[in-house]
């Protein structure tokens, strides 16, 4: 749906009951989730055209996208309570999902969406078999709690070197009307018939009600116990400390939106390498071999070097990525004047040309992470292409992140993996990251007394011509040669100067979408030579 003004938008949805249950569908009965959310009872209601629910499985990145389109006046319903909706989603046991609702329209400004996370617990079938033997006939009757999702069970008893076996069908344990709270179907076990008693099998039937009861108190303690013990869903399990055994190297990819998110992404890097070890990549940080190879040269051999190791590239979400990506789309071309400014210009342009069609390709969701700092950016500023996978907000899920750069899992059965000081709340306790979080303050609170910061941010055609001006004005002391085409791209495979005369070999690369890249490279008249990193 498009966006409107916000005058023009309807409020968000309020979340009515999560639970999980079971369902008939043509394979049996299975395990579903039940969503339900409720409208507002406000006046926006008369301008809502429906809601979107989504529901994405954290742990196979599979979702489920459903639109409910509807029209409805009156704030409440015929009586006289709020709206509500509801959704059945099949779902897998002990997987963790993610659920995102919202209505709309959607303002162009924010979002009123509510999202929650839920996981599917594994079985916990305690049978709680009970045994009692008949007065009057040569029975013994069997008694247990059945499984929400089984139908047949096999009944054994054993006395001495006698055994018996029966089968036990007909359960349903859940049924649409009675749920579990329906009639007991008992089925009595017949062992055996003699025409007179004996003195054996009076002894016989004592100790197998003895064995029988001990069997009963055993699996009551052994279940008593493990309901203390055993999670019912990764949250509520113990967390285990992970102890980072390798080095990892990650490239960053992002937008000069601004001074202060620049300064972000900085603090951020020295964060990734000073508390987490890691090998950061970034272009602010190898302006010297950047400046020389050109953009996409640099990023072609950075992404050469990751597809064939672990490490991953993490691509930073903001209104620069957005409106970059929707200006190489065929939207209006758009300059930021901290682009104009860098002595690299503008590489995430270069940088969603190269690797967006390497992106979609399902295979490589794994060398891929994308994430944004939710305090200063929002999930509109992730392009299209990006929200087939997982979104991050840093920093509250920075830890999942770090663990996505490791190629780790933080889930496993029965247990949940943590490493020290990476939390949302603990982060900021070492130098780099409270200088981190002293940096996302500066720019929000920036944000907020500045609300059009990032229209003044953009450059237009006369401040455009006054910065080539003064970057002429002050080359100087060095000649400058700068290839700048359209269509194509540039790449400087070999250099020689001899008395000043220098000699280039290109190569074109013909890109799919018409826009203008330039390559920059700097060098004094006297130098007599010049080597490529």
């Amino acid at each position: 749906m498009d966006k409107v003004p916000p005058l023009d938008s309807c409020t968000g949805p309020l979340w009515d009951s999560v639970k999980i249950k079971s369902s008939m569908d043509l394979d049996g009965i299975v395990p579903v989730v039940n969503v339900g959310w409720k409208l507002q009872a406000d006046a926006s209601i008369s301008i809502i055209l429906g809601s979107e629910i989504k529901v994405i499985d954290e742990n196979t990145n599979q979702s489920v996208c459903v639109q409910f389109r509807f029209s409805i006046k009156n704030v409440l319903n015929p009586n006289y309570e709020k709206w509500n909706f509801s959704l059945d989603v099949v779902v897998e046991p002990e997987h963790t999902y993610t659920l995102e609702v919202f209505n709309f329209p959607e303002s162009e400004k924010g979002h009123h969406r509510i999202t929650g996370n839920i996981t599917v617990p594994g079985s916990l079938w305690d049978p709680k078999i009970t045994a009692v033997a008949s007065e009057n006939k040569n029975m013994v009757f069997v008694g247990f709690n059945s499984s929400e999702y089984s139908e047949r069970y096999q009944v054994l008893i054993q006395s001495g070197n006698r055994n018996c076996s029966e089968w036990v069908s007909k359960i349903q344990p859940v049924f649409i009307r009675c749920k579990t709270n329906c009639k007991t179907v008992r089925k009595s076990v017949q062992l055996w018939q003699t025409q007179e008693r004996s003195w054996s099998f009076q002894i016989s039937i004592g100790l197998l009600l003895i064995f029988v009861c001990f069997l009963v108190y055993l699996l009551h303690k052994a279940s008593h116990e493990g309901s203390q013990t055993t999670p019912t869903s990764a949250d509520n399990q113990q967390p285990e400390i992970f102890q980072v055994q390798e080095r990892k190297r990650v490239l960053i990819l992002y937008s000069l939106d601004h001074l202060l998110y620049k300064n972000i992404v900085l603090k951020f890097s020295a964060f990734l390498a000073a508390k987490c070890g890691t090998d950061v990549i970034l272009d602010l940080l190898d302006l010297t071999r950047l400046g020389v190879l050109g953009s996409i040269q640099w990023l072609e051999w950075h992404k050469e070097r990751i597809e064939s190791s672990s490490d991953k590239i993490l691509i930073l979400c903001s209104q620069g990525v957005q409106v970059k990506w929707r200006a190489m789309c065929g939207g209006q071309q758009v300059f930021l004047k901290e682009d104009a400014l860098s002595p690299v210009g503008d590489t995430l342009t270069p940088s969603l040309t190269l690797l967006v069609p390497h992106f979609i390709r399902a295979a490589s969701f794994e060398k891929y992470i994308v994430a944004y700092f939710d305090d200063v950016c929002s999930e509109e500023d992730i392009p299209l292409p990006f929200k087939i996978t997982v979104r991050y907000k840093l920093m509250k899920q920075f830890e999942e992140v770090f663990f996505r750069i490791l190629n780790t899992e933080k889930h496993e059965p029965g247990r949940v993996k943590r490493i020290d000081g990476l939390s949302e709340d603990t982060y900021h306790e070492c130098p780099s990251g409270r200088a981190l979080r002293d940096a996302i303050e500066a720019f929000r609170r920036y944000q907020s007394e500045h609300p059009d910061w990032f229209q003044e941010e953009l450059l237009e055609g006369p401040e455009l011509e006054d910065d080539e001006a003064r970057n002429e004005n002050n080359i100087s002391k060095t000649d400058q040669v700068k290839y700048c085409l359209l269509n194509s791209v540039q790449i400087i495979s070999d250099m020689k100067f001899q008395d000043s005369i220098m000699t280039v070999k290109k190569t074109m690369v013909q890109l799919t979408e018409p826009h203008q890249m330039c390559s920059t490279l700097e060098f004094n008249s006297h130098t007599e030579g010049i080597q490529l990193l």
